[in-house]
């Protein structure tokens, strides 16, 4: 596994149905050694901290494997590192083979731990021309994922990404996702998900929402 590119932004204004809104989602890729610290990395920011950022969200990485897939179905040739809003675009971490506690170091210091599917928002399909793209990026199932910080650290693209713990009895990235969107009456993973020690917060608030609404909490 290996970074491919570290990729930075600071909220921009941006006018979405009349109003003005501020986002970091246009990442730019940076050079050099970067700093990354327990909420994000140095040189970045989230416009929105309700929906972005925080301990639980505070770094969000995307496979490179992906782009290919995107250029194709997309017909766009315009698709460079950074475009979904990714912090790391990272190589050899599929969402089927990654999992939901699973430590992974990045270089000699960082160690990211991975807590949740990415879903996306209006500012995706803002920022690809495309208002319905956020829908399609989330069936795809093609998402990224999202990390906490473990221990702080330098990083600097091509350093190479080991994981260094397997969670025990998880759930894939694509498993937890599905349970979440596609599979909502799954109740009996539904009720494994939600007691996923390494899951965050709001994650597991809306496993419980969708037990309680059967009656089954």
């Amino acid at each position: 596994m290996k970074l491919i590119s570290i990729n930075v932004s600071q909220p921009k204004p941006i006018e979405y149905n009349g109003k003005i809104v501020h986002t970091g989602i246009f990442k730019e890729p940076v050079s050099g050694t970067v700093m990354l610290r327990e909420n994000n990395i140095d040189g970045d920011g989230q416009g929105d901290l309700k929906a972005h950022g925080g301990t639980y969200k505070a770094i969000y990485g995307y496979p490179i494997e992906h782009y290919s897939h995107w250029k194709q179905q997309l017909n766009r040739d315009d698709l460079s590192y950074g475009q979904f809003g990714e912090n790391l675009t990272v190589e050899g971490m599929l969402e089927k083979e990654v999992h939901i506690g699973d430590v992974f170091r990045i270089g000699s210091d960082v160690q990211l731990q991975i807590t949740q599917p990415r879903v996306p928002c209006f500012k995706l399909g803002y920022k690809m021309g495309m208002p319905e793209f956020p829908k399609q990026f989330l069936e795809s199932r093609l998402v990224g994922f999202y990390f906490r910080v473990l221990s702080e650290g330098e990083i600097t693209v091509g350093d190479t990404i080991s994981r260094i713990e397997v969670a025990s009895e998880s759930m894939s990235i694509t498993e937890i996702l599905s349970l979440r969107y596609f599979d909502t009456n799954n109740h009996e993973k539904i009720a494994k998900a939600r007691k996923l020690p390494a899951l965050s917060p709001s994650w597991k608030k809306d496993f419980i929402r969708i037990l309680r609404a059967k009656n089954l909490l």
